[in-house]
């Protein structure tokens, strides 16, 4: 008795061969509009979807699967005698396998076009059939992805049918697939930043070598809705980037896109920005991030908001590092950086688009708005006056301390952050560590940011000894008086702007 396979795809990659395959093993195959025609200009002998179910396509194609004949034939088990005997009584074929794609969703949601557009994409008979067919796995082989074709291909060819664990499997990436879709079709409709159930809609873009550390498994996955500075980057060059890289490579293009009108680099090492500068040609942005910390660049990521040039790319090419991003490369650059085979070469195409930032704890996750604004009520606190390269200066470094870990504070020249304190468990220590490493290399005027409050006078005190000239920080402290009276002493404009940039 033939078996009877269900197929309606867009993507057609493999699909003649495989069909040819299955009726050569005693497969009737049913299918639809383009894949029907297809199957017939291959030399297959389909029959079309309104033969079975005796309804011709209609409303624009939104109804032609969606029948009795369709799903009965799906979700009939075969164990049960009255699902049989029902089946029988309305002459509907059982289907034995299933191949299906969606209508192209996930490719048309984030495309400028409008909504009524992007709802003409939303499947409706395709996940039906799908779901159909995976709740019944025990009887019905279900195929999503070309990838498995060779796999159900041996197993027929070995054994006749496909195995059990195998259909399981094929129906748990059915779930994984039209969740992932649901969930995209969800976020387009809902305007909520915080809805009752949280969806994620990612795929799967490769497995990386290992995680964090060698013994962890990692893969990296990119939404399916939006679009953004890691998903569609084009690597240019060098190794495969690994998860470390990865992440790293996001902080690092997050901080140069804070400078908008400005030639701006950073460097970065550890998910910590070492180096950032501004300049006036791409040369000197570069070298004066590298001026910031040359020990703790070797070996780290460097991100560039403009076309990298020759001569950068020679200065590039002095030091070991990891990765250079930028938003393009001329011939010349691209030659010189590639003598260095390992070194990967990112072209970043879209600018940083992320809203939320998602942090998983065991059992649960956090999701909140991104950090992406800065204060616009700047209040100076002092009898003393910021000038003008100082002011300047402060909104420079508060760009940068914003991306370091708590307790942060940066010291800046106004176009180089060149001591960068974080992730110490007190301000005091940061404070000492960023001012040490700006002095041993500036001699010049320096100024202070801090991403939250001063708890004490402590912070500024220090900063009057070391000769830091101004300060910007949120305010907020039960003792603020005490560190504005300490600038008063010390003669030290001090700006609170009301607005903390903690990053834990």
């Amino acid at each position: 008795m033939k078996k009877r396979a269900l197929i309606s795809v867009s993507d057609k990659n493999g699909l003649a061969e495989f069909a040819k395959f299955l009726e050569q093993n005693n497969y009737e195959l049913i299918s639809t509009g383009g894949t029907f025609k297809y199957l017939k200009d291959n030399g297959l002998n389909p029959i079309q979807i309104e033969e079975i179910t005796g309804f011709p396509e209609m409303l624009d194609g939104r109804v032609k699967t969606l029948h009795p004949k369709i799903h009965g034939g799906l979700l009939a088990v075969r164990e049960n005698q009255e699902h049989i005997k029902t089946v029988r009584q309305h002459e509907i074929s059982l289907i034995d396998l299933v191949i299906v794609n969606l209508y192209p969703f996930f490719e048309n949601a984030g495309k400028n076009i409008s909504l009524d557009e992007k709802v003409e994409f939303i499947d409706i008979g395709g996940p039906s059939m799908l779901r159909s067919a995976a709740k019944n796995f025990k009887s019905v082989t279900v195929i999503t992805n070309t990838e498995d074709y060779e796999k159900i291909r041996r197993e027929i060819s070995e054994h006749g049918d496909t195995a059990l664990e195998t259909r399981k499997t094929l129906a748990g990436k059915v779930f994984n697939l039209t969740s992932a879709y649901d969930a995209a079709i969800s976020k387009m409709l809902l305007d909520e930043d915080f809805p009752q159930y949280l969806n994620a809609s990612y795929k799967k873009i490769s497995d990386l070598r290992y995680g964090e550390n060698p013994h962890q498994s990692a893969a990296y996955y990119v939404s399916t809705t939006e679009n953004g500075a890691m998903k569609d980057f084009e690597q240019l060059g060098g190794k495969e980037l690994s998860f470390n890289n990865l992440r790293d490579m996001d902080l690092c293009w997050k901080v140069v896109g804070e400078f908008k009108n400005e030639l701006a680099c950073c460097a970065v090492k550890h998910s910590t920005p070492c180096g950032v500068a501004v300049g006036n040609s791409a040369v000197e942005t570069y070298i004066r991030t590298f001026q910031c910390d040359p020990v703790s660049i070797f070996g780290g990521i460097v991100a560039m908001n403009y076309k990298i040039d020759k001569e950068t790319a020679e200065e590039l090419n002095k030091t070991f590092l990891e990765i250079v991003m930028a938003t393009d490369f001329d011939g010349e650059a691209l030659e010189i950086l590639r003598t260095k085979k390992n070194l990967r070469l990112i072209k970043i195409k879209n600018p940083v688009s992320d809203l939320q930032t998602w942090v998983k704890i065991d059992g649960g996750i956090l999701v909140q708005d991104n950090d992406n604004r800065f204060s616009e009520d700047l209040k100076i606190m002092t009898s003393a006056q910021p000038t003008a390269p100082q002011m300047q200066a402060m909104i420079f470094a508060q760009k940068v301390v914003k991306y370091v870990k708590s307790n942060a504070v940066v010291v800046s020249n106004g176009f180089q952050a060149l001591g960068i304190g974080g992730g110490q468990v007190n301000r005091i220590w940061a404070t000492q560590q960023a001012i040490e490493r700006a002095k041993e290399k500036f001699s010049g005027d320096l100024v202070l940011a801090s991403d939250a409050f001063f708890p004490f006078r402590d912070v500024v005190d220090f900063c009057a000894k070391q000769g830091i000239k101004a300060i910007i920080q949120p305010g907020g402290s039960l003792r603020d008086e005490e560190s504005v009276e300490s600038a008063n002493e010390h003669k030290i404009p001090m700006i609170f702007t009301g607005m903390r940039h903690f990053l834990h």
